[in-house]
């Protein structure tokens, strides 16, 4: 029998209770009386559908889950109960929901009923079952009851734990308490140690930043011993996790740390990568250039550091890790030039990364960083590798937030100047995959980039016309291809059976642009200008590129800049620039999408228009070339992705900051 009578469960009036969603909260009282009753055959799975019956995505600690609370104690309390550490995990979220909700969404009952089963909590940290005491820590409220567990405590596997929740206590304590965990973690320090050592630091940055910094050497000095990484899979536990940290895990728990001190933090990855590359430590390199790569996600500055710590491993014997150098490499852009004979040599390097869910090989890579350095080797079946994940199926799978192979748009896009070798094979496989396949749309983006270096596959991209899902980004291409492309305008005319309105209006506007007759296709355009209704969503941007032949309709596009918002403001003011040749009021406009960015916002899209818009315009005014400046001295990476796109768009976007600023 558990430790409280079943029959008690009927005392409580669960149907006058409020549920969490819209479970019966009788649910509860059946799932706590087959726990009860199961006895010491209880399991974790047992205890699932008490984890549904109280889901918080609510935002509310409702009163049924006041009313369960003393039976789960009891329960996780009973030896005899075979799941007791679930169900001490079910006590700990229930701590933490408490702590992190809105007071008003609390039930008011609940901060007493979780006081009176205070000794339940002391009594489980001092459970003979050491899983058990790890995983209760979190109950023991207060610095004091960890204070006397870390007196008592003598299992290796509980130990770490006890440090990590001394600090997180302390943190959300006093100077007091703070007080007395410094004293613990400063004897610990002092200790032989290295697990224990590691994680009195990681226990004192919970409520001092400056100790990472202060114990910077130590760290380093025991996560870079080979001898010690067996330790850490032998002790480093904490509540929630069933399994031990490896050193690995540890190493890039411990680089957050340094958050605080960005600079700092570099030179920690950076010593660990140097300590690696001498040890012959491929696992601590792999987890150490991981790091790195996320610090330069997120900062330009590290780049030229970080530089010749990865050009040097390219050369290393682990896969993993020329994998990662490669990839490091790739995205540090025209920077990694002076290793382009080395990562030449890596052309045909098969070797890929561990594990294996990072994509590509070594050489794909390599071939890469070639590419955006601009040199010719990269070139030579180039197409046929960026079509190779997409080989007979429509799209491939990756996880955005580490390094990956590129898109085939990005690697391409920047390589105009060699279209003259690469439209062949472009041309070659939209034959093959213009019906259906998963590149056909993004190689129509590449010939819209390179414009008229694209003519060459004008028959290719005719064909697209037909097809609906591609015929815009056809006419796209064909638009940049310029007077090479006169011959399409027929059939681009033909393509106006796009069902929706706007599209015709594009289509029409397309062939002026091919042929020269621009009077009819003003004239549509102009027209859904002048009797589209607001809120407007019609052709404005359109209208623009007739430049002063649209004059007629300036004054239309001078009420929507004054009256719209967001993206009909912006393209309204870009459009009314183009047709009047005059920079003001446009150029005002304008500089105010620049300002949410220098402030913090990551109003992005707003940001590149606006700034295309500008140079193309030619001046600036002064207030808005202070917010630019501001922008362009950050050192945070001006970008909405969180992979090496990041890096990509924040290149582009100082590009263009960097053209507004030298306008007159």
């Amino acid at each position: 029998m558990a430790g409280f009578a079943v029959e008690a469960l009927d005392d409580v009036p669960w149907e006058r209770l409020e549920p969490v969603w819209e479970h019966r909260t009788t649910t509860t009282r059946a799932v706590l009386r087959r726990l009860a009753l199961k006895g010491e055959s209880a399991t974790e799975e047992d205890c699932y559908p008490l984890d549904d019956c109280f889901a918080s995505g609510t935002g509310r600690l409702p009163s049924i889950r006041t009313a369960a609370l003393p039976f789960v104690a009891a329960l996780a309390g009973d030896p005899a109960c075979g799941a007791r550490r679930a169900l001490v995990g079910t006590l700990v979220s229930f701590a933490r929901f408490a702590a992190e909700a809105e007071p008003d969404q609390v039930d008011e009952a609940w901060h007493e009923a979780w006081r009176l089963q205070r000794p339940v909590f002391l009594a489980l940290l001092a459970d003979p079952d050491p899983e058990l005491r790890r995983e209760a820590l979190p109950l023991a409220g207060d610095v004091g009851p960890l204070l006397d567990r870390w007196r008592a405590e003598t299992d290796p596997t509980v130990r770490p734990a006890v440090l990590l929740e001394l600090g997180a206590a302390a943190g959300a304590a006093g100077p007091e308490a703070a007080d007395l965990v410094r004293a613990v973690v400063t004897e610990v320090l002092r200790t032989d140690d290295p697990v224990l050592r590691v994680a009195a630091v990681h226990a004192w940055a919970a409520f001092d930043p400056e100790a990472p910094v202060r114990e910077q050497g130590l760290l380093t000095e025991i996560l870079t011993d080979p001898a010690v990484r067996p330790l850490f899979e032998a002790a480093w536990y904490v509540s929630d996790v069933e399994t031990a940290f490896t050193r690995e895990d540890v190493v890039s728990w411990t680089v957050g740390l340094f958050a605080p001190v960005p600079p700092t933090m570099l030179d920690f990855v950076l010593d660990l990568i140097e300590a690696a590359r001498r040890n012959g430590d491929a696992l601590l390199c792999r987890i150490a250039l991981h790091e790195a790569w996320r610090l330069l996600v997120l900062r330009p500055s590290v780049a030229e550091r970080l530089l010749p710590h990865a050009g040097a491993l390219l050369a290393d014997r682990d896969d993993g890790v020329r994998y990662l150098a490669a990839h490091l490499l790739a995205v540090l852009g025209r920077r990694a030039a002076p290793y382009a004979d080395e990562l030449a040599a890596l052309l045909d390097d098969r070797g890929e990364d561990e594990p294996d869910f990072l994509e590509g090989t070594v050489g794909d890579h390599a071939r890469w960083a070639l590419a955006r350095i601009g040199d010719p080797r990269a070139l030579p079946g180039l197409v046929a590798r960026l079509y190779a994940p997409y080989e007979g199926q429509y799209s491939r799978a990756y996880c955005s937030g580490d390094p990956r192979l590129p898109e085939v748009e990005d690697v391409l896009t920047p390589l105009a100047a060699h279209a003259e070798s690469l439209v062949p094979d472009i041309r070659a496989l939209l034959r093959k995959d213009g019906k259906g396949g998963g590149l056909t749309g993004c190689l129509l983006g590449v010939l819209t980039a390179w414009g008229e270096a694209s003519a060459p596959a004008l028959p290719e991209v005719v064909t697209l016309l037909d097809d609906a899902r591609y015929s815009l980004s056809a006419i796209d291409a064909l638009v940049a291809m310029g007077p090479a492309a006169a011959s399409a305008a027929p059939e681009v005319r033909r393509a106006t059976v796009l069902d929706h309105p706007a599209n015709h209006q594009k289509v029409a506007w397309a062939a002026s642009v091919l042929d020269g007759d621009s009077t009819s296709a003003l004239r549509l355009v102009g027209e859904a200008v002048l009797t589209e209704e607001e809120p407007f969503y019609g052709p404005v941007h359109l209208i623009g590129h007739f430049g002063p032949a649209a004059a007629p309709y300036a004054d239309r596009v001078r009420q929507l800049m004054e009256r719209g918002d967001g993206w009909l403001r912006l393209r309204s003011a870009i459009a009314l620039a183009s047709i009047t040749g005059e920079a003001e009021p446009s150029v005002s406009v304008l500089g105010e999408y620049l300002r949410p960015l220098a402030d913090g916002d990551d109003s992005y899209g707003y940001f590149v228009d606006a700034l295309r818009a500008l140079v193309a315009i030619g001046t600036v005014t002064d207030e808005t070339r202070a917010v630019l400046r501001r922008v362009r001295d950050t050192d945070r990476r001006l970008a909405p992705h969180g992979d090496y796109r990041t890096i990509l768009f924040d290149e582009e976007m100082r590009s263009l900051i960097d053209a507004v600023l030298d306008l007159p």
